[in-house]
């Protein structure tokens, strides 16, 4: 088993794990998405085990004048076949050690308010709620 940064040549194994948090999102959409963020340094961290994606992290380390700079959680997902393993877990400790190495002052993630046993998780590793996230469409 290891922990590696994934390249785009693995986007289906990403996607296939992936869309099991982000149920609405087609390949295609990903796809274009993942090419997009890369410019922004969007990175893909998986556990990979017998060339199986077991868990997935889409990271960057960003900047900013309430969180300086930290290790920015935009995707963290296990796959339903091996939930409840401590593979999340392992997920996070690699990205502690990221965020350090990176020189990063936090891990920061936003998480879905009907998220509550991923919230239970965070927690549970040492993460504290801080703020809401607010939204609103500019499409209307």
């Amino acid at each position: 088993m290891q922990i590696r940064e994934l390249d785009l040549k693995e986007l289906l194994m990403v996607y296939e794990v992936v869309s099991q948090l982000r149920t609405t999102l087609t390949y295609d959409e990903f796809e274009d998405l993942i090419y997009e963020m890369r410019k922004s340094e969007y990175k893909m961290i998986g556990i990979i085990d017998k060339e199986m994606l077991i868990a997935y992290a889409g990271i960057a380390i960003q900047t900013n004048l309430y969180h300086k700079r930290h290790l920015f959680v935009f995707d963290l997902v296990t796959d339903e076949k091996y939930r409840g393993k401590k593979y999340g877990a392992m997920m996070l400790e690699y990205l502690h050690d990221y965020a350090k190495m990176g020189m990063c002052e936090n891990i920061v993630l936003s998480s879905g308010f009907a998220r509550e046993k991923a919230h239970k998780f965070y927690e549970k590793n040492g993460f504290i709620k801080t703020s809401f996230v607010f939204l609103k469409s500019v499409r209307k």
